[in-house]
């Protein structure tokens, strides 16, 4: 999950007269937004939990999967082109107004979430040079100065987004460059008798079924994944609205193959329970077992300027969306407000007031770095569940599909594989994460609240008034489980 090309697109900080955007820069704004952060903590999760047999099985499951989820979003873009602003709106249009919130809620959660990981990341990268002074990235230290940086952003993009765009070219750079080298390094150095040794785990591969190996890595391969919607976020900016379908199946495809050369290739440079107890960010850790120092100190330095980008532009991704729900009265109308600088200031303001709570929050976590991967994942997955079944619902329905009954059918099994999919993810992640999820989408509900009191419009429908009622069971429940020492972050 990372966005470094999203930081140059038009957002809610540009012009509304802004030039459209063509399939390049919509492709670019998909791959940017997947390859970043996630990708330099492959290694080390996947060696953690399985082998390469295993991580074969986890990324075909994940890459169909989220391939058929790609192909849902191209086809809701064709079908839909009225609708805007992506992952909320067609929630909204196939589940109703209280749905719609919650999808809107939960995609800007779990981008918050996520901007909260990479200062987490960014503390754990720096703490392999300065190990007194940050730890592993959740230290007093580490955490003020993640605050600093928080803030620093947030009244760089007050001035405007125009100002950052030098940071974005550079980002760009910074991130793919270490990726290759490090990729060609692996390959120069294969070794297929390693590979062979770690195929099915190896020495020390602890006692766990092959299903159980797979599930352990199923939340890292959802948040490597978490952007694939980048141009579906921008669309209402898009030259062509067939180019938002063909983006994310262009940059789906190109950005597969890095991650599972990633996941892969380090297996047969070194023993699977080496590359498991390397240090985060794990690929600089999976290097430097091949290369020495050196390799560490690339792929760190590529670490951070990747990941400040990312913040960058996912900051503003958090502020388009509340930007945009403000647009259409699914969050209250102060979220719509704009400063002189066409920026979002309230949304802005909300989002990085939330960052920063989430930040100091890690100090008391047992395991941060992977407790708010994995918070992230889950968040996200609710909004994409919701994008499925509302492709579902059209292809059965065949709205849209007056002039293409050819493709109505195909649509329709695509989508529910999408549907199968997602469902999958969220059960594999396990009660925990749904309950947590739960205690915070519920007070969220309070914006949901004012909206509907600015429009004086009916809070709820009954079916929208039984899910607000499991929503409050959830979040009472994980309340007394946070209380109770049941469930520890």
């Amino acid at each position: 999950m990372t966005s470094s090309t999203a930081s140059s697109a038009p957002s809610a900080v540009s012009s509304t007269e802004q030039q459209k955007l063509p399939l390049s820069s919509l492709t670019a704004m998909v791959i940017g937004s997947m390859v970043g952060a996630g990708i330099f903590n492959l290694p080390g999760r996947f060696a953690t939990a399985t082998g390469p047999f295993g991580a074969l099985i986890a990324w075909a499951i994940a890459g169909t999967g989220m391939y058929m989820l790609a192909r849902v979003f191209q086809a809701l873009a064709e079908k839909r082109p009225d609708i805007d602003n992506g992952v909320f709106a067609y929630a909204k249009a196939g589940f109703g107004d209280y749905v719609g919130f919650l999808s809107a809620f939960g995609y800007w959660l779990g981008s918050v979430l996520g901007n909260t990981f990479y200062w987490v990341l960014i503390g754990a990268t720096l703490g392999r040079f300065f190990p007194q002074f940050f730890g592993d990235g959740t230290s007093a230290s580490s955490i003020i100065v993640s605050l600093i940086g928080v803030w620093a952003f947030h009244f760089l993009i007050l001035r405007g987004v125009k100002e950052a765009t030098f940071i974005n070219k550079v980002v760009t750079v910074a991130k793919i460059v270490p990726l290759i080298l490090a990729v060609l390094i692996f390959v120069f150095f294969f070794n297929y008798s390693q590979f062979s040794e770690n195929f099915f785990g190896g020495v020390g591969m602890p006692e766990k079924s092959l299903i159980m190996q797979v599930r352990d890595t199923m939340l890292i391969t959802v948040f490597v994944f978490i952007g694939i919607e980048g141009a579906s976020v921008y669309s209402r900016f898009a030259q062509k609205r067939s180019d938002v379908g063909s983006a994310t199946i262009l940059g789906f495809v190109a950005v597969s193959g890095l991650m599972v050369a990633i996941t892969l290739l380090p297996y047969a440079t070194a023993p699977r329970a080496s590359i498991s107890r390397v240090a985060n960010p794990s690929l600089a850790g999976a290097l430097e077992l091949v290369v020495r120092h050196w390799g560490a100190v690339m792929i760190s330095v590529g670490v951070l300027v990747s990941v400040l980008g990312a913040f960058l532009a996912w900051t503003l991704i958090c502020a388009e969306v509340l930007f945009a729900a403000g647009k259409s009265n699914d969050m209250p109308q102060l979220f719509a407000t704009q400063n002189s600088n066409e920026v979002p200031t309230y949304a802005l303001w909300l989002s990085n007031i939330l960052v920063s709570l989430f930040i100091i929050s890690t100090y008391w976590s047992s395991d941060a770095f992977n407790f708010m991967l994995d918070m992230t994942s889950v968040t996200t997955l609710f909004p994409y569940l919701l994008v499925a079944g509302y492709g579902l619902m059209l292809a059965r329905s065949g709205v849209g599909y007056e002039k293409a009954r050819a493709e109505q059918g195909r649509d329709r099994v695509i989508a529910w594989l999408a549907v199968i999919y997602t469902i999958f993810m969220i059960i594999a992640a396990g009660s925990k994460y749904v309950i947590l999820t739960c205690v915070l989408f519920a007070p969220g509900t309070i914006l949901y609240f004012w909206a509907r009191r600015e429009q004086n419009a009916r809070l709820f429908t009954g079916t929208e008034l039984m899910v607000f009622a499991v929503l409050i069971v959830g979040a009472a429940i994980g309340v007394y489980g946070l209380a109770t020492g049941l469930i520890t972050p």
